[in-house]
């Protein structure tokens, strides 16, 4: 039978990657969403709310689906709500596919907020130590995450299919629309200091700027996501998945500056959130998209200012071993500058940013 996947965020970073390969490789693509964003060509739009467990059911009645990805999460007030809604996407979803015959496998994006905490407990209790590895296991608050897992643990467990757990760090890839996208955020951040002549200032803080991180490019966690749902080693294991290279954020950030041709303002210290210095940004981003015919002109659309400030003004050091995957066959590697500048060259092609040195 042919491989037909459900991908769950189908128009995301994560969920596009995802789509483009597994198309590229000869599956069927389903894309379940509210269909408020325009999907990949050549996948198939389902639409409920993914709140609704009727909704899901309905629309998902007599599909033959193989393999569900879950690589989209709704946003909430606090963790108790995020607990709520997300984990009741991922019952919702594998619920309405229960007793299919052809179910195989589950996969579930999460992140390295695995190891941290929620957003809103971040630098509160002990941080493991780095880089952070599957074995050092939950930490001792509520988080959504651990909802979704032991739902699709126990769906798995009942259905009689296989899941895996993947654990990105920040992820950089093309979607247009998506509210976790430091890629198109810092694209955005750098053409608006292009046109104004203000300099590039770094929004987050010194460990940060100091430290070693890592990140994840879209494409290769999709190669990871493909790899766990059709590899015996993949089945049934939680797993890290970073590019494979570590970085400075002071020895990059100037490598971002010059590709944009503008000046990398000198780091003093002190956080300087992008969300507090952008409340002139959107007229100015309807001026530019104007004077460069833009495919975009709401930058509403376009950057995620929190989501940035989050990542970048972390106060403790972020990275992540991936000797477990290395170990049961997935050696793929992506060079972390390189995917931010894929990405810029993508943006430019597309006319989400402006096309000039």
């Amino acid at each position: 039978m042919k491989n037909t996947a459900l991908i769950v965020g189908a128009s995301g970073v994560t969920g596009s990657a995802l789509a483009e390969r597994l198309l590229r490789n000869g599956w069927s693509v389903l894309g379940l969403s509210r269909g408020r964003t325009p999907l990949l060509a050549g996948v198939e739009p389902i639409r409920a709310d993914l709140t609704s467990r009727d909704e899901v059911a309905q629309a998902l009645a007599g599909r033959a689906v193989t393999h569900v990805f879950f690589t989209a999460w709704a946003r909430q007030a606090n963790e108790k709500e995020n607990i709520r809604v997300n984990g009741a996407m991922v019952s919702n979803v594998l619920d309405a596919l229960h007793g299919a015959a052809t179910l195989k496998h589950a996969a579930l994006v999460t992140g390295l907020k695995h190891y941290l905490g929620p957003f809103e407990a971040y630098a509160t209790g002990a941080v493991p130590e780095t880089p952070f590895r599957e074995e050092q296991g939950r930490k001792q608050v509520d988080n959504f995450y651990y909802e979704q897992e032991d739902r699709l643990f126990a769906a798995a467990e009942r259905g009689g299919y296989s899941w895996s757990v993947h654990r990105p760090h920040t992820v950089i890839g093309y979607a247009v629309g998506n509210a976790m996208n430091m890629g198109l955020t810092l694209a955005v951040y750098a053409a608006l200091c292009k046109e104004s002549g203000a300099p590039f200032v770094f929004p987050g803080s010194a460990a940060q700027w100091n430290g070693l991180t890592d990140m994840t490019d879209a494409r290769l966690l999709a190669a990871h996501l493909e790899w766990a749902a059709t590899s015996a080693a993949g089945a049934n294991e939680d797993f890290n998945v970073v590019n494979g290279d570590v970085f400075r954020w002071k020895w990059l950030w100037p490598k971002l500056a010059e590709y944009f041709g503008i000046e990398a303002a000198p780091f003093d210290g002190v956080v300087q959130p992008l969300e507090d210095r952008m409340d002139d940004a959107p007229g100015a981003w309807t001026a530019i998209a104007a004077m460069h015919g833009l495919a975009e002109a709401d930058i509403g659309k376009l950057a995620s200012w929190w989501h940035t400030d989050a990542d970048l003004g972390r106060p403790m050091e972020v990275l992540a071993d991936m000797t477990k995957s290395r170990k049961a066959g997935f050696l793929a590697y992506q060079s972390t500058p390189d995917a931010f500048f894929d990405l810029f060259e993508r943006l430019k092609a597309e006319r989400i940013i402006p096309d000039r040195a």
